[in-house]
C-alpha cells in the first residue's frame, strides 16, 4: 500500500466551504490527515465533512468567522482539547468583493471587510498555530495570498492591499521563527474556478474572456492545481523552503 505523506497530521483549514479551501481540505484528507476545517456557513462545513467520512477520511468542522477574535480563540482552544497539537495550518479563509469601487469610492465598510478577513484573519489565526508550534517543537504554515499581493488591478485596492500585507506577514514570520523549526510560506492563485470568480462574472462583462486573453495558458485555473502546490509545500520535498511565495497563474503575472 502507497504511504500516504500526511498519516495522522493535524491539519487545520479555513475558509473550507467553497474553492481552493474545500478541495484542499479534502487532499489533505486523501493523504491520510486529521483535518480540521473551518469557515462561517455551516451547512456547507457540514457537508465538506460527510464527504471526507464517507471516502474513509477524518474531519471536523468548526464554524469560525476569522474576524472575530473570540471565534478564533474558540477555533484553537477546540482544536488543542481534541487534539492536543496543530502540524500544519493552511490559511485560506478571505474575501472580495463582486463590483469594483476605485479608491476614493471604496467605502469604509467594504475596506473594512475585506482587510479585516484576509490580513487580520490570517494575523489572528497565525498567533495561536505559531504559539502551539513553539511548544510542540515545530509546525508548517501557508498562507493564500494572491498574484495580486505582488501587482494591482483596477477597483480592487482593498483586496490588492490585503492581500499584499498576507506576504508581507508571511515573509515577516518566516525569518523571526524559522529557527524555531516552524516553516510559513505563500501560495498566490491566479485565476482560479471559484465562488468568488463567479460573483464577479456577474458584475463585470465579459470578464472571463478578458482573464483569458490575459493568461498564458488561456485558460482558468482548477483549484485542483492550488491544492497540489499547497500540499507540496508543506511536504518533506520543501523542508528548505521558507519566506515564499509560490504564483499558480497560468502565466497571468508574466
Amino acid at each position: 500500500m502507497e504511504e500516504k505523506r500526511f498519516t495522522d497530521k493535524v491539519v487545520l483549514v479555513t475558509g473550507t466551504t467553497s474553492g481552493i479551501g474545500r478541495t484542499t481540505a479534502a487532499a489533505f484528507a486523501r493523504e491520510g490527515a486529521r483535518v480540521v476545517t473551518a469557515a462561517r456557513r455551516e451547512k456547507l462545513g457540514e457537508s465538506l465533512v460527510e464527504e471526507i467520512t464517507e471516502a474513509g477520511g477524518d474531519a471536523c468542522f468548526i464554524k469560525t468567522d476569522i474576524r472575530n477574535p473570540d471565534d478564533v480563540d474558540s477555533l484553537f482552544n477546540q482544536i488543542f482539547e481534541r487534539y492536543d497539537r496543530l502540524d500544519i495550518a493552511f490559511n485560506n479563509g478571505g474575501v472580495s468583493h463582486p463590483h469594483i469601487p476605485t479608491v476614493a469610492k471604496t467605502t469604509v465598510e467594504e475596506w473594512d471587510e475585506v482587510i479585516e478577513t484576509n490580513a487580520r484573519g490570517t494575523w489572528l489565526c497565525m498567533k495561536h498555530e505559531i504559539n502551539r508550534m513553539l511548544k510542540q517543537g515545530g509546525g508548517i504554515i501557508v498562507n493564500t495570498s494572491s498574484i495580486l499581493g505582488f501587482t494591482a488591478d483596477y477597483g480592487l485596492s482593498h483586496y490588492c492591499a490585503s492581500k499584499h500585507a498576507i506576504l508581507a506577514l508571511t515573509r515577516t514570520a518566516a525569518l523571526e521563527y524559522a529557527p524555531k523549526n516552524i516553516r510559513i510560506n505563500a501560495v498566490c492563485p491566479g485565476p482560479i474556478q471559484t465562488e468568488i470568480l463567479e460573483r464577479a462574472a456577474k458584475y463585470i462583462p465579459n470578464m472571463y474572456d478578458m482573464v483569458i486573453a490575459n493568461t498564458a495558458m488561456k485558460r482558468i485555473g482548477d483549484t485542483d492545481e492550488i491544492s497540489g502546490i499547497v500540499l507540496w509545500l508543506c511536504s518533506d520535498e520543501a523542508s528548505y523552503m521558507i519566506g515564499k511565495e509560490i504564483s499558480v497563474d497560468g502565466g497571468q503575472s508574466i
